[in-house]
């Protein structure tokens, strides 16, 4: 595992533990309500689709997470927003890196814009629909919890797109210092080994 490897997977980690601090915030943006982790986490679907596109799926899934003890003492008091995040991250973050895996399989290696907000909009929808339906039913009212979702989705993948010269800076970095391109294909997909 090289430093690259390590230094991404943490900056991914920092942007999760991040925005779930700040989940908890409601916002007003623009007319939209939305949790203040639209600052910072569509920035982890950036560095999860860096992780992918570069080391594969096999690391762009996270299976390196063993830090749920410290989550559960930085948010302890906020288990409603834990739960709904981890559901969320799980839910989206798999959905994220399987469609970018199989959309560079199925473009073999072109267009990586479309696969990183192709995959973005996938895995942020799940994302969203996840975190701010269990984090916020039932504390907001039915219309501002579905302007909640669409709001955030929308701002996630426009997000996404915006920092597409930054994903394919990064990108073309690490590919070339760790001269390594990973294509998934043969891999087990399966999100739950039993």
């Amino acid at each position: 595992m090289s430093w690259r490897f390590v230094t991404v997977a943490a900056l991914f980690i920092a942007c999760l533990l991040t925005a779930n601090t700040i989940a908890s915030k409601l916002i007003v943006l623009g007319g939209l309500v939305l949790s203040a982790a639209i600052v910072i986490f569509p920035l982890s679907y950036v560095v999860g689709d860096v992780l992918t596109e570069v080391w594969g799926y096999g690391a762009g899934s996270a299976p390196f997470w063993k830090g749920q003890l410290a989550y559960d003492e930085i948010l302890g008091t906020t288990p409603r927003i834990l739960a709904a995040s981890l559901l969320a991250y799980l839910a989206g973050e798999f959905a994220n890196a399987y469609v970018l895996a199989q959309l560079k399989i199925l473009t073999r290696g072109r267009w990586l814009w479309a696969r990183t907000i192709g995959s973005t909009v996938v895995g942020q929808a799940l994302d969203t629909v996840v975190f701010v339906t269990l984090a916020f039913a039932g504390t907001v009212p039915g219309a501002v919890l579905t302007g909640l979702i669409a709001g955030q989705w929308a701002v996630k993948v426009a997000y996404e797109a915006a920092a597409t010269p930054l994903t394919y800076a990064a990108v073309a970095w690490l590919k070339a210092r760790e001269r390594v391109d990973t294509f998934d294909y043969g891999t087990d997909f399966n999100p739950i080994r039993l």
